[in-house]
C-alpha cells in the first residue's frame, strides 16, 4: 500500500519511523481486509491526524504509553483548539479502531482507548414559536383550494394533538371521532394513545373531510386520513415539506419543522397551567 493514498496531513504528522509503517498497515487492513468504503477509510485516517500532531507536540516515545490519563489530556487539547464535541467523538472512534488493530497485530499490548468516554454533543434547545406565530402559520394555507383545506387540517392536527410526523402520517379515517374530538394514535413501539383536539382543529378537519378528501379518496380505496392528489397516503417526507413551506411563508425560524409544532404544543400547554404528567401522556412519553 503506497503512502500517496494516505492523507498528506497524516504523513506529515507521523514521523518516519515504526509508526508510519503501522499507519500503512492499518490503511491496508481497513481498506482491503475490512473492505470499508474509500470515503470511510479516508475519514478514519484524517481523524488520526490531530492525534499524531499531539503525540509529536508532547514528545511521546511510544504508543504503548497512551493511557487513560494521556487520552484525557488529548481530548482537552482538542477542546482548546476549538473542535466541536461531535468532531472529537469521531476522532476518538478512529483512534479506537487504530488501537484495536495495533492490539490485534501484537504491536501494542495495552489498549486503553475504551476507557475514556466520547464527549457528548451539546444539546440544542428545540425551536418553540409563540401562539401568535402559530395562528399566523395556520392562516397561510389558501382554504379556497382543496390543497389548502387539507394543509390547514394537517397543520391544525399536528399542533392540536402534539403529534409526531410519523403519527399524523399513519392516521386512518376510522381513527377520528369528530363527535368527541378524539383521535386514536399509534405511537412508538406500536403503543396506542387517545388524543383530543380543540374546536379550531375540529373545524379545519371537518372542512377537509367534507370538501376535499372525498375527491381524492374516489381515486383510491385506501383508508388513510391525509391523502395526496392521487388518492395515496401522504408520505412523511411530503408532510415535512408541506410544514416547512408554510413556515417559510410565515417567516418563522429557519429551523422550524414538524417537530417544532409538537414542542410548541407542549410548551403552550404547560404555559397554560397544564400538569406536566398530563402533557407527557398526551405526547406519548413513557
Amino acid at each position: 500500500m503506497t503512502k500517496d493514498k494516505i492523507p498528506k496531513g497524516l504523513l506529515g504528522a507521523v514521523q518516519e519511523n515504526l509508526w508510519a509503517t503501522w499507519i500503512e498497515e492499518f490503511h491496508k487492513h481497513i481498506s482491503i481486509t475490512k473492505q470499508l468504503m474509500p470515503l470511510t477509510v479516508r475519514n478514519y485516517l484524517t481523524d488520526l491526524v490531530p492525534f499524531f500532531e499531539y503525540v509529536n507536540e508532547v514528545n511521546l516515545d511510544s504508543l504503548e504509553d497512551v493511557d487513560r490519563s494521556f487520552l484525557r489530556r488529548y481530548l482537552s487539547w482538542l477542546l482548546e483548539l476549538g473542535y466541536e464535541r461531535s468532531s472529537m467523538g469521531r476522532k476518538l472512534t478512529a483512534l479506537r479502531k487504530f488501537y484495536s488493530f495495533l492490539n490485534l497485530k501484537g504491536y501494542v499490548i495495552k489498549n486503553q482507548t475504551g476507557l475514556v468516554t466520547t464527549p457528548k454533543s451539546a444539546r440544542k434547545l428545540p425551536v418553540v414559536v409563540t401562539e401568535t406565530e402559530i395562528d399566523y402559520l395556520m392562516n397561510r394555507p389558501d382554504i379556497s383550494k382543496d390543497i389548502g383545506i387539507r394543509d390547514r387540517a394537517l397543520l391544525e392536527m399536528i399542533y392540536a394533538s402534539g403529534l409526531r410526523v410519523s403519527e399524523v402520517q399513519g392516521l386512518n379515517i376510522n381513527d377520528v371521532n369528530m363527535s368527541s374530538r378524539n383521535i386514536l394514535v399509534k405511537g412508538k413501539g406500536s403503543k396506542t394513545r387517545s388524543c383530543l383536539f380543540g374546536s379550531s382543529a375540529a373545524n379545519a378537519l371537518e372542512n377537509y373531510l367534507v370538501n376535499a378528501r372525498p375527491f381524492w379518496s374516489s381515486k383510491n380505496s385506501g383508508d388513510a386520513l391525509f391523502l395526496g392528489r392521487y388518492g395515496k397516503r401522504l408520505s412523511v417526507r411530503m408532510i415535512q415539506i408541506i410544514v416547512k413551506r408554510y413556515a417559510r411563508e410565515a417567516d418563522l425560524d429557519p429551523l422550524f419543522h414538524t417537530h417544532t409544532l409538537r414542542h410548541s404544543f407542549a410548551t403552550h400547554m404547560l404555559d397554560g397551567g397544564a400538569d406536566l404528567r398530563i402533557v407527557q401522556d398526551l405526547l406519548g412519553h413513557s
